[in-house]
């Protein structure tokens, strides 16, 4: 029975004023003390009922807003559940299904751009386990490398976890989701033609970036299989919101 409905019953059906106040008081005490952070603006909402319907009632004495202020304290502490749950990662939806597969997700980011930047990175197994997570602060960089440099150390850590996990780099399937459109054209499309061409672009220049390039390159010659997916950006895709925030702390931390 919802708060309102139970105020609106205890004060229909007890005989006298003070029975009701005395059960309305416990009910609202009981609530906070099971109280759950997704009940936090219910109970707030049936507490503010309460000390309107003692008031009409000419029965809001001190002592019981005083104890209706307290029970307000009480649940106002309470977190919400976005906040509860904000670190709180699900499964990783792009390996569902494949027991063997392993997910990395990568951000990066730079104030200014070359200006100082970071990248954070996290590895989960199908279960939604974290096996790795990282992030680093580099006080002069750009975009593109910070978007770069989070799968680089993401791969690394993953061939290097992979012995204790009992599992074999080379029969292992990775998928790196990055917000990146530079990075996933990069390793779907570009490099191949840049290594055809000895690392050079169709006009003949170098790309940028090429050191990160080459070791993306080499790192991924590593494993089985690699799959690069793009996600969007600011798109409220867990995984990815939780390392764009992670990057952006370390950076708040850094740039006073």
């Amino acid at each position: 029975m919802e708060d309102s409905k139970v105020i609106s019953w205890l004060s229909l059906n007890f005989k006298t004023r003070y029975y009701r106040v005395n059960y309305l008081v416990k009910y609202l005490d009981y609530c906070c003390k099971q109280s759950k952070a997704k009940m936090k603006k219910k109970h707030l909402k049936a507490l503010s009922s309460l000390q309107n319907w003692l008031s009409k009632e000419e029965l809001l004495s001190n002592d019981l807003l005083d104890s209706i202020n307290s029970l307000r304290k009480v649940i106002e502490k309470a977190k919400d559940e976005t906040e509860l749950n904000e670190d709180i990662l699900p499964p990783p939806a792009e390996i569902s299904g494949e027991p063997m597969a392993i997910a990395l997700y990568s951000d990066g980011g730079c104030r200014g751009n070359p200006g100082p930047g970071a990248y954070a990175y996290l590895v989960q197994n199908v279960e939604g386990k974290i096996l790795a997570e990282g992030v680093e602060f580099e006080v002069h960089t750009t975009n593109n490398k910070m978007e770069l440099s989070g799968p680089i150390k993401g791969l690394t850590e993953i061939r290097e976890l992979l012995p204790s996990l009992g599992q074999d780099a080379l029969l292992t399937k990775i998928k790196v989701m990055t917000d990146s459109k530079y990075v996933v054209d990069g390793m779907k499309s570009w490099v191949n033609g840049w290594k055809a061409r000895g690392w050079k672009k169709a006009d003949n220049k170098t790309p940028e970036n090429l050191e990160l390039w080459q070791q993306l390159d080499d790192i991924k010659n590593s494993f089985f299989e690699i799959e690069w997916v793009w996600v969007k950006g600011h798109g409220g895709h867990p995984q990815n919101e939780y390392c764009d925030k992670k990057a952006n702390e370390v950076m708040d931390e850094n740039i006073r």
